[in-house]
Parts: structure tokens; C-alpha cells; sequence
């Protein structure tokens, strides 16, 4: 069942699984966690947070707008606080790797919570950021028909116009490419890595057995490819340039 908290904030990563283990080895591969300042912005119940933390030794951040996760990830992350993403609550460049992980298309001001990233990391380090693909074939956070939201996947409203699209999905955020990086524009930052990257099927391997790993492993040769338009999310990683911004 969904939380309370599914249509406004989306849902966290609750338990630790196969797609949660790929990403965090996707952030390894990218960015600096070993013994590493890092801010995971928007931590959810700490999942991520605590994975750095314990695994590489690494000073670790946190902050949510929703205290009751903070509350729970504070268990395992001491350093998670209650703050906004377009108001973190550090000074310019402290930070050597940032971590927002499918968190913009939920703020208010996503422009404003991209340029806060930038602000905080320290020159030559490095943002990862992981958010919905308006090409992805469903609209995972849900829709509202009628003045009532319905938790699920819902297939194509993304690929409605926008008239259409918010109507339906007025809570969240999906994310071309150019729209994606555009929220950069004018910040120090050069481009790493851009592309998009399927999701973990833990759930559908965990009905469907070996079909389901097979049709996972199909999909995860498409990344990297012209066939990685329709992956769940973009992964985008930014390194910053100067002290400015």
C-alpha cells in the first residue's frame, strides 16, 4: 500500500535490492565515496545515506523536507536534517560528491534546487543525479482522475502534451534530456555522463522468475544505446568547473 506521502513526495527506497545495489555501483563508479564528504539531497528513510556511510567510510548528509523520514534515517545517518533542496543548510563548496536520486521531479523550484547542488560542491566534484525520462513507457508516481489521486503505473501520459500530461500528473515532474540539463544552464558544471538507465524489475522478477531476469538483462544491454530513449531514468553526471556557483 502507499504511504500517505506517495502522491506529494513520491516513495523511498524502503528495503535493499537488486536495482538498489546497480545504482549504488552506477554512483561509485562516477564519484568520489571513499572517505568522501558526500549530501544525499533528499534522502527519503536513509537507504542510500546509510549504504555510503557504512560501505566506504564516508562523512555523510542528509536532508528531507518530510521529518519523519529524516527521523527514521537519522538511525542509521546521524547527520540527516529537515531542509528544502532549494535551501540546503551548508556553505559553497564542502561537499565532494552529491546525490539526488529521483528527488527534483518532486521540489518546488527544480532550477533553484539544481543551482543549491552545484553551490555546495567543492570544484572537481561531481553531482549524480537520477530522474524520470518523460520517454519511459508508464508514469510511475501515479495519476489523479477526477480530483483523486491513484497510486501505480500508469501507461503513456507522459508522452500526452503538456495541457494534457499535468493534468493528470500535477504532483510530478518527467524530464526530456535538454530539459533535464537545461535546469544547469549557467552553472559551472560540464556534462560526464548522460544517459538513461532501466529499473531494477526486483518486483516483476520476483513473480515471473528467470523470464523476468531474462527481460531485465535484455533491457540493461539497451543503455548505452539509441534504445536507452525509453529507459525509467536519466542518469546525469556533472562535475563542477570553478568556485563560482
Amino acid at each position: 500500500m502507499p504511504s500517505d506521502l506517495a502522491a506529494l513526495r513520491g516513495e523511498p527506497s524502503y528495503v535493499w535490492r537488486a536495482g538498489q545495489e546497480r545504482r549504488l555501483q552506477m554512483i561509485a563508479r562516477f564519484a568520489q565515496l571513499d572517505s568522501a564528504r558526500v549530501l544525499v539531497d533528499g534522502c527519503g528513510v536513509g537507504m542510500y545515506a546509510s549504504q555510503i556511510r557504512q560501505r566506504y567510510a564516508a562523512q555523510v548528509e542528509a536532508v528531507d523536507i518530510e521529518p519523519d523520514r529524516v527521523r527514521e534515517a537519522q538511525v542509521e545517518t546521524p547527520h540527516a536534517v529537515v531542509a528544502a533542496a532549494e535551501y540546503l543548510p551548508y556553505p559553497a563548496g564542502v561537499f565532494d560528491t552529491v546525490l539526488s536520486h529521483e528527488v527534483l521531479e518532486h521540489v518546488t523550484d527544480d532550477g533553484l534546487a539544481a543551482r543549491e547542488m552545484v553551490r555546495v560542491l567543492k570544484p572537481g566534484g561531481r553531482l549524480i543525479i537520477f530522474a524520470p525520462n518523460r520517454w519511459y513507457p508508464f508514469e510511475t508516481h501515479g495519476h489523479y482522475w477526477r480530483g483523486r489521486y491513484h497510486f501505480g503505473n500508469t501507461p503513456l501520459i507522459n508522452y500526452l502534451p503538456d495541457r494534457w500530461r499535468n493534468r493528470l500528473a500535477p504532483h510530478v515532474r518527467a524530464y526530456t534530456a535538454r530539459g533535464l540539463r537545461r535546469l544547469f544552464a549557467g552553472c559551472p558544471v560540464r556534462v560526464v555522463v548522460h544517459h538513461r538507465v532501466y529499473g531494477g524489475y526486483d518486483n516483476i522478477i520476483g513473480r515471473l522468475g528467470e523470464p523476468g531476469r531474462w527481460l531485465r538483462d535484455m533491457l540493461y544491454r539497451f543503455e548505452g544505446t539509441v534504445l536507452d530513449q525509453f529507459g525509467l531514468s536519466h542518469l546525469l553526471v556533472l562535475e563542477k568547473t570553478s568556485e563560482h556557483g
